[in-house]
């Protein structure tokens, strides 16, 4: 054999430093670029469970209303949806699934209001937990 046929085993092995660093600087551009719209994307699906949630509790109450010709007061609240209230005649429930009021995605119970002829009120405040805001703190609301 000939030195030119001899080729050294170590000649192509592994990467060089600056190629390493080149492929970390496109994943750190790639993750710079991505993970900001990944992060807001979170944060709007929060809201839109709320939206979609508040709609199913509304059905809820209307089915209830249905069956026991009223709505449910605010003191019996949404949990006059999986526990009969006293004097609610034709009571049919549960009218959620699982027998459970959800919580808001935030961790804390909507709110319920009776506002009188056939009107209620199906709130959630939001992130901040406080009136108004904007993005994830505004209030999520729904009524008939």
């Amino acid at each position: 054999m000939s030195k030119k046929s001899k080729k050294h085993p170590r000649a192509n092995a592994g990467y060089t430093l600056t190629e390493l660093l080149v492929v970390l600087v496109i994943l750190g551009l790639v993750m710079g670029l991505v993970a900001p719209r990944f992060i807001g994307q979170i944060g709007g699906a929060k809201g839109k469970t709320a939206t979609a949630q508040i709609e199913n509790l509304a059905s809820a109450v209307e089915f209830f209303h249905l069956d026991t010709g009223r709505y449910p007061t605010t003191s019996d609240g949404l949990s006059a949806l999986v526990t009969a209230p006293s004097g609610a005649q034709g009571w049919k429930g549960p009218y959620l699934r699982r027998g459970l009021v959800p919580d808001d995605p935030w961790g804390t119970p909507y709110q319920y209001q009776l506002l009188g002829d056939g009107q209620f009120a199906i709130r959630t405040l939001g992130r901040d937990q406080k009136q108004g805001g904007e993005g994830e703190d505004q209030d999520y609301v729904s009524g008939s």
